[in-house]
């Protein structure tokens, strides 16, 4: 069954790709313009994304505009921005809070800036795997507590997509911590990273996305803390030809929305909006652990060498976080996140 899907994603990638070439090659997302003329929606959703949407957990964008104007029969327009269409992440999380926009995919580690409790995600080896992720979704004790804490914000959360597991691309080889350590890892401009690599004794350097590309080809960074789905598809591993699989976090992107705009939305369409939402990102999560697997082969084809971590290093780096997790623990509460690693695993 997965082969079968594995396929059918790469024909409708392919697909894609080919259709945006034919339809206007200066324009990345001509293969994702609808099919139909939204001038017509009574309301519009203006959701934006960083990255891709050949990422998994960002076309969901698409899917999910799709669908919801299929069943409000053309009343509501999902109207999808990804590639940072509307700015970085921490202007569009301001936007969002004023309601110029109404909803988010938000990275992970930026989405702790609207609330500590969201941050949880992004702490060392607590979702570290998809099957983890995918506990912690399902939960809905866990889940739940989740969802509740940006609402002081004016903000709901929705749901989670995602776009793999945690690593390190770098120009030069990782096979350790020792090595780790004569590399200078760009992070992104989140609280929770910048604790993590602090207490892991590891050279850093806060730098929005955007900035990464020509830091990486200067020699500026020489190592990237992302993941293989995010590396090989937007050609970061053209330069850092090699990646380290620390697998310490899932890259995720949490679906926001601004809640003032929610409740102004009439009840037959919030069902839509949010039922769609939550089919759709159940899907792409399915779909990403896929993508994963594909783009690491994608990779290795390519020339990009992989090393895994050692269970050493990995207790090394787990041991080293002890004042993340106490420090974070006090800002997401302290019995929340005993509750989410002892209902996971190790």
């Amino acid at each position: 069954m997965k082969k079968s899907i594995s396929i059918l994603l790469t024909l409708v990638v392919l697909a894609w790709g080919g259709a945006a070439l034919a339809a206007d090659p200066n324009d990345p997302l001509a293969a994702w313009k609808p099919a139909f003329d939204p001038k017509g929606a009574e309301f519009t959703y203006i959701l934006s994304n960083v990255s891709h949407p050949a990422i998994e957990g960002v076309g969901v964008g698409y899917r999910i505009r799709d669908k919801v104007w299929e069943r409000s029969g053309g009343r509501l327009y999902v109207d999808f921005r990804p590639l940072s269409q509307l700015g970085g992440e921490k202007d569009v999380i301001s936007k969002l809070k004023m309601g110029a926009i109404q909803g988010m995919l938000s990275s992970s580690v930026a989405a702790a800036n609207v609330a500590d409790k969201l941050g949880i995600v992004n702490l060392p080896y607590v979702v570290d795997s998809f099957d983890k992720l995918d506990r912690f979704r399902q939960s809905e004790e866990l889940f739940g507590e989740f969802k509740q804490s940006a609402l002081n914000s004016g903000i709901m959360v929705v749901d989670i997509t995602g776009y793999g597991t945690y690593g390190w691309a770098t120009t030069t080889p990782v096979r350790n911590l020792e090595d780790a350590k004569k590399v200078n890892f760009r992070i992104a401009q989140a609280p929770v990273n910048t604790d993590i690599y602090k207490s892991w004794g590891l050279k850093f350097t806060v730098m929005p996305w955007p900035d990464v590309p020509q830091a990486l080809q200067t020699g500026v960074i020489n190592g990237l803390d992302h993941t293989p789905i995010v590396c090989n598809i937007t050609k970061k591993f053209d330069v850092a030809k090699y990646f380290t699989q620390v697998d310490y976090a899932q890259g995720l992107f949490v679906h926001l929305m601004n809640k003032r705009w929610f409740d102004k939305l009439p009840k037959d369409l919030q069902t839509v909006l949010i039922d769609v939402i939550e089919e759709e990102s159940a899907a792409s999560r399915d779909r990403t652990r896929i993508q994963h697997d594909e783009q690491v082969a994608d990779a290795k084809a390519k020339g990009v060498e992989f090393y895994a971590l050692s269970a050493d290093d990995r207790a090394r780096l787990i041991e080293m976080a002890a004042p993340v997790y106490q420090s974070w623990g006090a800002k997401i509460g302290p019995d929340y996140l005993q509750k989410v690693r002892s209902t996971l695993g190790p």
